[in-house]
């Protein structure tokens, strides 16, 4: 199974599930259709939102590990 981590760009989140566009939504990074977020590292998109990028790891993982049942 895949795992996300903090220094992964969101375009290869995406490309693992463009569901967990909708997580990283909810998280409070609404610009994941932006182009230029794409070449962004998810720690540095969680720094620009103010976010705790290890709280948006989990998050995201979690999610993994749900749809993979």
């Amino acid at each position: 199974m895949a795992k996300v981590n903090k220094d992964m760009l969101i375009g290869e989140i995406l490309q693992l599930d463009p569901n967990m566009a909708g997580v990283l939504m909810a998280s409070g990074m609404h610009c994941v259709g932006c182009p230029s977020s794409q070449a962004e590292s998810l720690e540095e998109a969680s720094m620009v939102h103010g976010l705790p990028v290890d709280l948006v790891v989990a998050r995201l993982n979690a999610y993994l590990e749900s749809v993979d049942k």
